[in-house]
């Protein structure tokens, strides 16, 4: 799963910052993007970090799946090309743990199963909204401003 499949190509490993002292030692990330020179996360602009992290978190699923996974708002730096790729993993890993996601990004809540999100309708008086949105998309009763404050998709 790891960076190939996330950005097309490069290659990620993880390396101890002490491996002398096992009981204090860190992880560094390394990371190399396609076109871009090996070089420590910290260095990475914030959709190349977000991508890094997602890519890791995915392939220790890919080890040991947990029942859910909560990411929140992994997606807001991403362009929309790396949105739908973000989605695509999501939704094949789906068949092994279930992911809560905290989105605002559009295509993010359209790939979803169940959404939640609060709406203000008015000033100051917050309404909780939910869909199903298979349901919703077979009845085409999608509500169009769902969840513009914050939202909570489960896939």
């Amino acid at each position: 799963m790891g960076p190939l499949k996330m950005f097309r190509g490069g290659r990620a490993e993880l390396r101890l910052t002490n491996p002398d002292d096992m009981l204090e030692t860190g992880i560094e990330i390394i990371a190399q993007p396609p076109g871009k020179k090996l070089s420590s996360i910290e260095l990475m602009s914030g959709g190349e970090k977000a991508l890094t992290a997602v890519s890791l978190i995915f392939a220790i699923f890919q080890i040991k799946p947990s029942p859910f996974c909560v990411l929140d708002e992994v997606d807001a730096p991403l362009d929309d090309a790396n949105v739908g790729r973000y989605c695509e993993l999501i939704r094949e890993m789906t068949d092994k743990s279930q992911f809560i996601l905290i989105t605002h990004i559009k295509k993010t809540m359209q790939l979803v199963d169940v959404l939640h999100g609060v709406t203000m309708g008015e000033p100051g008086v917050s309404r909780l909204v939910s869909v199903k949105v298979s349901e919703a998309i077979a009845n085409q009763k999608l509500p169009v401003k769902t969840a513009r404050t914050a939202s909570a998709a489960v896939a």
